[in-house]
Protein backbone atom coordinates (compact mmCIF):
# COMPACT_ATOMS: atom_id res chain seq x y z
CA UNK A 1 0.00 0.00 0.00
CA UNK A 2 2.83 2.38 0.83
CA UNK A 3 4.44 2.03 -2.63
CA UNK A 4 1.08 2.58 -4.33
CA UNK A 5 0.48 5.71 -2.26
CA UNK A 6 3.92 7.01 -3.16
CA UNK A 7 3.25 6.41 -6.84
CA UNK A 8 -0.07 8.22 -6.70
CA UNK A 9 1.55 11.16 -4.93
CA UNK A 10 4.10 11.36 -7.72
CA UNK A 11 1.30 11.88 -10.24
CA UNK A 12 -0.13 14.93 -8.44
CA UNK A 13 0.85 17.99 -10.51
CA UNK A 14 2.13 20.46 -7.93
CA UNK A 15 5.21 22.65 -7.90
CA UNK A 16 7.85 21.98 -5.25
CA UNK A 17 9.85 25.12 -5.91
CA UNK A 18 9.91 28.20 -8.07
CA UNK A 19 11.62 27.92 -11.42
CA UNK A 20 14.61 30.15 -12.09
CA UNK A 21 16.07 30.74 -15.54
CA UNK A 22 19.86 30.75 -15.54
CA UNK A 23 22.74 30.82 -18.03
CA UNK A 24 26.20 29.26 -18.15
CA UNK A 25 28.82 28.72 -20.88
CA UNK A 26 29.01 25.67 -23.12
CA UNK A 27 32.32 24.01 -23.95
CA UNK A 28 32.89 26.44 -26.83
CA UNK A 29 31.77 29.51 -24.86
CA UNK A 30 28.23 29.70 -26.26
CA UNK A 31 25.76 30.82 -23.60
CA UNK A 32 23.35 28.05 -22.57
CA UNK A 33 19.94 28.98 -21.18
CA UNK A 34 18.36 26.62 -18.67
CA UNK A 35 15.55 26.39 -16.12
CA UNK A 36 16.64 25.36 -12.64
CA UNK A 37 14.23 23.73 -10.19
CA UNK A 38 15.69 23.61 -6.66
CA UNK A 39 14.11 21.70 -3.80
CA UNK A 40 17.11 21.75 -1.48
CA UNK A 41 20.69 22.93 -1.98
CA UNK A 42 22.04 19.65 -0.62
CA UNK A 43 20.33 17.41 -3.19
CA UNK A 44 21.90 15.98 -6.37
CA UNK A 45 20.60 16.96 -9.81
CA UNK A 46 18.78 15.50 -12.76
CA UNK A 47 19.75 17.18 -16.04
CA UNK A 48 16.79 17.25 -18.44
CA UNK A 49 17.51 17.31 -22.19
CA UNK A 50 14.91 17.92 -24.91
CA UNK A 51 14.12 16.30 -28.24
CA UNK A 52 14.64 17.60 -31.78
CA UNK A 53 12.95 20.90 -32.57
CA UNK A 54 12.14 21.53 -28.90
CA UNK A 55 13.42 23.56 -25.96
CA UNK A 56 13.66 23.34 -22.19
CA UNK A 57 9.89 23.90 -22.29
CA UNK A 58 9.54 20.14 -22.90
CA UNK A 59 9.80 19.70 -19.12
CA UNK A 60 7.44 22.49 -18.00
CA UNK A 61 4.84 20.03 -16.69
CA UNK A 62 7.19 17.25 -15.60
CA UNK A 63 10.23 18.79 -13.86
CA UNK A 64 8.36 19.20 -10.58
CA UNK A 65 7.42 15.53 -10.65
CA UNK A 66 11.03 14.57 -11.24
CA UNK A 67 11.83 16.50 -8.07
CA UNK A 68 9.69 14.02 -6.14
CA UNK A 69 12.45 11.48 -6.71
CA UNK A 70 14.65 13.54 -4.38
CA UNK A 71 16.57 15.60 -6.92
CA UNK A 72 16.90 19.17 -8.07
CA UNK A 73 16.43 19.58 -11.82
CA UNK A 74 18.13 21.52 -14.59
CA UNK A 75 16.25 21.64 -17.92
CA UNK A 76 18.58 22.93 -20.62
CA UNK A 77 18.18 24.52 -24.02
CA UNK A 78 20.61 22.58 -26.22
CA UNK A 79 21.72 24.26 -29.45
CA UNK A 80 19.81 21.81 -31.65
CA UNK A 81 16.14 22.76 -31.19
CA UNK A 82 13.45 25.40 -31.68
CA UNK A 83 10.40 25.83 -29.41
CA UNK A 84 7.76 23.95 -27.44
CA UNK A 85 5.00 24.86 -25.00
CA UNK A 86 5.53 28.53 -25.80
CA UNK A 87 9.19 28.43 -24.71
CA UNK A 88 11.73 29.37 -27.38
CA UNK A 89 15.12 27.69 -27.44
CA UNK A 90 17.42 30.60 -26.62
CA UNK A 91 20.62 28.59 -26.92
CA UNK A 92 19.72 27.46 -30.45
CA UNK A 93 18.77 31.00 -31.48
CA UNK A 94 22.09 32.32 -30.21
CA UNK A 95 24.01 29.50 -31.91
CA UNK A 96 22.42 30.34 -35.24
CA UNK A 97 23.17 34.05 -34.73
CA UNK A 98 26.81 33.23 -34.02
CA UNK A 99 26.92 30.75 -36.92
CA UNK A 100 27.67 27.78 -34.67
CA UNK A 101 26.83 24.23 -35.68
CA UNK A 102 23.34 23.18 -34.61
CA UNK A 103 23.33 19.50 -35.61
CA UNK A 104 22.44 16.82 -33.07
CA UNK A 105 26.06 15.96 -32.30
CA UNK A 106 26.89 19.65 -31.85
CA UNK A 107 24.55 19.63 -28.84
CA UNK A 108 26.68 17.07 -27.00
CA UNK A 109 29.00 19.81 -25.72
CA UNK A 110 26.03 21.59 -24.16
CA UNK A 111 25.09 18.50 -22.12
CA UNK A 112 28.72 18.02 -21.10
CA UNK A 113 28.88 21.66 -19.98
CA UNK A 114 25.70 21.21 -17.93
CA UNK A 115 27.22 18.18 -16.19
CA UNK A 116 30.38 20.12 -15.35
CA UNK A 117 28.38 23.15 -14.20
CA UNK A 118 26.32 21.07 -11.77
CA UNK A 119 29.21 18.91 -10.59
CA UNK A 120 31.29 22.00 -9.79
CA UNK A 121 28.34 23.40 -7.86
CA UNK A 122 27.47 20.24 -5.90
CA UNK A 123 30.34 17.69 -6.27
CA UNK A 124 27.56 15.11 -6.70
CA UNK A 125 27.02 12.79 -9.67
CA UNK A 126 24.04 13.61 -11.88
CA UNK A 127 21.25 11.65 -13.51
CA UNK A 128 20.91 12.40 -17.21
CA UNK A 129 17.45 12.46 -18.79
CA UNK A 130 17.25 12.52 -22.58
CA UNK A 131 14.48 12.65 -25.16
CA UNK A 132 14.82 11.31 -28.72
CA UNK A 133 18.16 12.53 -30.14
CA UNK A 134 19.27 13.77 -26.71
CA UNK A 135 18.41 10.35 -25.25
CA UNK A 136 21.03 8.93 -27.57
CA UNK A 137 23.51 11.60 -26.53
CA UNK A 138 23.02 10.99 -22.80
CA UNK A 139 23.59 7.26 -23.29
CA UNK A 140 26.81 8.03 -25.18
CA UNK A 141 27.98 10.49 -22.54
CA UNK A 142 27.14 8.22 -19.62
CA UNK A 143 29.24 5.41 -21.05
CA UNK A 144 32.40 7.51 -20.61
CA UNK A 145 31.65 10.17 -17.97
CA UNK A 146 32.35 9.43 -14.30
CA UNK A 147 30.19 12.35 -13.18
CA UNK A 148 27.03 10.52 -14.33
CA UNK A 149 25.24 8.25 -11.85
CA UNK A 150 22.43 6.90 -14.07
CA UNK A 151 20.56 7.50 -17.33
CA UNK A 152 16.89 7.84 -18.25
CA UNK A 153 16.43 7.64 -22.02
CA UNK A 154 13.13 8.29 -23.81
CA UNK A 155 13.16 6.95 -27.39
CA UNK A 156 16.91 6.80 -28.08
CA UNK A 157 17.97 5.63 -31.52
CA UNK A 158 20.52 5.75 -34.30
CA UNK A 159 19.88 9.37 -35.25
CA UNK A 160 23.38 10.31 -36.41
CA UNK A 161 23.85 8.50 -39.71
CA UNK A 162 27.43 7.48 -40.46
CA UNK A 163 28.78 9.99 -37.89
CA UNK A 164 28.10 7.71 -34.92
CA UNK A 165 27.18 4.08 -34.31
CA UNK A 166 25.38 4.43 -30.99
CA UNK A 167 24.91 0.72 -30.39
CA UNK A 168 28.66 0.19 -30.58
CA UNK A 169 29.49 3.20 -28.39
CA UNK A 170 27.17 2.26 -25.52
CA UNK A 171 28.26 -1.37 -25.17
CA UNK A 172 30.53 -0.35 -22.30
CA UNK A 173 27.80 1.52 -20.41
CA UNK A 174 27.79 0.03 -16.92
CA UNK A 175 25.61 2.54 -15.04
CA UNK A 176 21.90 2.07 -14.20
CA UNK A 177 19.78 2.68 -17.31
CA UNK A 178 16.03 3.18 -17.76
CA UNK A 179 15.09 3.16 -21.45
CA UNK A 180 11.59 3.50 -22.85
CA UNK A 181 9.75 4.47 -26.01
CA UNK A 182 6.43 4.19 -27.76
CA UNK A 183 5.18 0.65 -28.30
CA UNK A 184 6.00 0.89 -32.01
CA UNK A 185 9.63 1.75 -31.22
CA UNK A 186 10.12 -1.01 -28.62
CA UNK A 187 11.70 -3.63 -30.88
CA UNK A 188 14.30 -1.19 -32.21
CA UNK A 189 15.02 -0.02 -28.67
CA UNK A 190 15.53 -3.60 -27.49
CA UNK A 191 18.04 -4.18 -30.30
CA UNK A 192 19.88 -0.97 -29.42
CA UNK A 193 20.12 -1.84 -25.72
CA UNK A 194 20.83 -5.56 -26.11
CA UNK A 195 24.59 -5.43 -25.59
CA UNK A 196 24.71 -2.66 -22.98
CA UNK A 197 26.95 -3.88 -20.17
CA UNK A 198 24.91 -2.52 -17.24
CA UNK A 199 23.54 -5.05 -14.76
CA UNK A 200 20.81 -2.57 -13.84
CA UNK A 201 19.08 -2.11 -17.18
CA UNK A 202 15.33 -1.54 -17.53
CA UNK A 203 13.36 -1.29 -20.76
CA UNK A 204 9.74 -0.28 -20.32
CA UNK A 205 7.21 -0.90 -23.10
CA UNK A 206 3.74 0.61 -22.66
CA UNK A 207 0.64 -1.56 -22.97
CA UNK A 208 -0.89 1.04 -25.30
CA UNK A 209 0.70 3.04 -28.16
CA UNK A 210 2.43 5.49 -25.81
CA UNK A 211 4.46 8.35 -27.28
CA UNK A 212 7.87 9.31 -28.64
CA UNK A 213 10.35 11.01 -26.31
CA UNK A 214 9.56 12.43 -22.90
CA UNK A 215 6.15 13.50 -24.23
CA UNK A 216 5.18 10.04 -23.00
CA UNK A 217 5.04 11.62 -19.53
CA UNK A 218 2.63 14.39 -20.56
CA UNK A 219 -0.85 13.76 -19.23
CA UNK A 220 -2.16 16.40 -21.66
CA UNK A 221 -1.33 14.30 -24.74
CA UNK A 222 -0.79 10.72 -23.54
CA UNK A 223 -3.82 9.06 -21.89
CA UNK A 224 -1.54 6.35 -20.48
CA UNK A 225 1.15 8.66 -19.12
CA UNK A 226 0.78 7.11 -15.66
CA UNK A 227 2.22 3.79 -16.93
CA UNK A 228 5.52 5.47 -17.70
CA UNK A 229 5.60 7.29 -14.36
CA UNK A 230 4.94 4.09 -12.43
CA UNK A 231 7.74 2.23 -14.25
CA UNK A 232 10.10 5.15 -13.75
CA UNK A 233 9.24 5.33 -10.05
CA UNK A 234 10.16 1.68 -9.59
CA UNK A 235 13.51 2.26 -11.33
CA UNK A 236 14.29 5.32 -9.23
CA UNK A 237 13.38 3.55 -6.01
CA UNK A 238 15.92 0.89 -6.95
CA UNK A 239 18.84 3.24 -7.57
CA UNK A 240 18.04 5.45 -4.57
CA UNK A 241 17.78 2.58 -2.06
Amino acid sequence: MRSIAAALLLLIPFLLSAQETITFPSKDGLTITADEYITNDTLPYMILCHQAGYSRGEYMSTAARFQKFGYNCLAIDARSGKEVNGIKNETAALAEKKKKGVAYLDAEQDILAAIDYIYKKTTKKVILVGSSYSASLVLKIAAANDKVKAVIAFSPGEYFGDKLNLKQVIKTLDKPVFATSSKAEAADLAALMKEVKSQNKTQFTPSNPGDHGSKALWKETNPNYHEYWMALLMFMRGINS
